[in-house]
């Protein structure tokens, strides 16, 4: 099924509960910095209901696969007990790589948010657009920058505190 949505560069302010949702998504940024993750968060949402929190685990799980999108997808499904989450929205404090992008597309989900761009390996936006390519059976709908300058501070302390003597 392709579902025919881009992106949102919606001149509306966000909606409180827009925010509400990255904010969450910031706080488990924040507890993945303190346990040595690179700290992005993410928050799947369905309607009101917060199905899954996760933040990237990759270090401490030893998996490559375990960044923050990755494993609040699979909560989520594990949680609906279904790994399509078509109703459902992802707010993520980064835009998400190549690996990300395809997991959200292949989840079907509705809606992505995301805080700050990736430079480095962005799948959404500034490296490649995954979620809106034709060729791929489903298109996820997209709105940046949702408390990207939080996000992108809190990557910009945690990588600065790696690189101290």
């Amino acid at each position: 099924m392709t579902t025919a949505a881009s992106f949102v560069e919606s001149t509306l302010a966000p909606s409180e509960r827009e925010l509400g949702f990255m904010r969450r998504a910031l706080a488990a940024a924040e507890e993945a910095a303190g346990r040595g993750e690179v700290p992005v968060g993410a928050v799947v949402v369905r309607g009101d209901q917060i199905l899954a929190v996760a933040h990237n685990e990759r270090e401490t799980a030893n998996d490559p696969t375990a960044h923050a999108e990755v494993v609040a997808l699979r909560r989520a499904a594990a949680a609906l007990g279904s790994w399509r989450l078509t109703d459902a929205d992802l707010y993520v404090t980064m835009e998400p790589c190549p690996m990300c992008a395809g997991a959200l597309v292949n989840a079907r989900l509705r809606r992505l948010y995301f805080g700050c761009d990736d430079p480095k390996a962005g799948a959404v936006r500034t490296l490649y657009t995954l979620l809106d390519d034709k060729r791929l059976n489903h298109r996820v709908e997209v709105v940046p920058g949702l408390l990207g300058a939080e996000g992108s501070a809190l990557l910009r302390t945690f990588f600065s505190r790696l690189r101290r003597p």
